[in-house]
């Protein structure tokens, strides 16, 4: 039992760290995404698996001095770092934060105005139609529902082979599986929100570019989502391609990527939201 609690908090410091140290990466895509929601002053809203509260931040932020965002997750170690984070902000009395699950809402109906869920719906293993259901009962009629999910990456210039083949891996196309249903991806989740009754569901996509010269703070946030991405793919792929991708993306190694002087990359968010009738 030590024992398991132990791998437990091990998987959790990890996932904490590599959070931060990708958080340079994602924040202003994030940011320019919450922009354009276009957040009713004062609003009320939730944030559904707020993790450790980057993100909740922004929300409290977009939301204006008379706004207030509920954060929720289901794992105790995350909110405790989400209240730590939200205390040391000038955002802490527009926060507060909650222990529950997003399949069962621990609200009444129409609570909120508004309800948005980043990397969750679409990325955890729960059918997101009845997840959308589920956080659309709790948002009051004409608000909105918004889900944010990270849709693609080109992390290695001149290597398009070879990241096709990492990114046909189970580690690269999770949370998508070998078997999984079509629409159960995340490209068909305006499939979702119409399946959930939400009504004139839309999408955009953002772009984040990245290029050289690169910060130490970039480049660490780069190594961390090599690993994050591909780190677990060498089941999936011939030992001369495993052998190429630590080649290219162990920072120890004299042909590591990020070294190449015109270095340019990108990734994007997908932002869809639909109405509450």
């Amino acid at each position: 039992m030590f024992e398991m609690k132990q791998n437990r908090m091990t998987d959790i410091d990890q996932y904490l760290k590599r959070l931060y140290l990708s958080n340079p990466l994602r924040e202003p895509v994030i940011r320019t995404a919450i922009d354009t929601m276009r957040l009713p002053a004062g609003s009320y809203g939730l944030d559904a698996g707020c993790g450790i509260g980057l993100y909740t931040l922004l929300l409290a932020e977009a939301a204006g001095p008379a706004g207030h965002i509920i954060g929720l997750d289901t794992t105790k170690e995350f909110l405790v770092k989400a209240r730590s984070l939200a205390s040391k902000s000038v955002l802490e009395d527009r926060i507060s934060f909650k222990e529950g699950d997003a399949s069962r809402l621990p609200f009444d109906e129409n609570s909120f105005d508004w309800v948005c869920s980043m990397d969750f719906v679409g990325v955890v293993r729960l059918d997101p139609v009845l997840l959308l259901k589920e956080l659309a009962r709790v948002v009051k009629p004409g608000g909105i529902v918004f889900i944010l999910i990270w849709s693609s990456q080109m992390l290695l210039p001149g290597y398009p082979m070879l990241e096709a083949q990492l990114n046909a891996t189970a580690s690269g196309i999770a949370p998508f599986a070998t078997g999984m249903k079509p629409d159960l991806h995340f490209m068909r989740a305006l499939g979702w929100f119409h399946r959930a009754g939400l009504i004139e569901p839309t999408v955009r996509t953002f772009v984040s570019d990245i290029y050289a010269p690169l910060s130490s703070e970039m480049r660490n946030a780069l190594i961390e989502l090599f690993q994050m991405r591909w780190g677990e793919a060498h089941a999936d792929v011939a030992p001369e391609d495993w052998a190429e991708y630590q080649r290219l993306c162990r920072a120890d190694s004299p042909d590591f990527i990020l070294n190449v002087p015109e270095y340019y990359a990108f990734f994007t968010y997908s932002l869809f939201c639909g109405n509450v009738v």
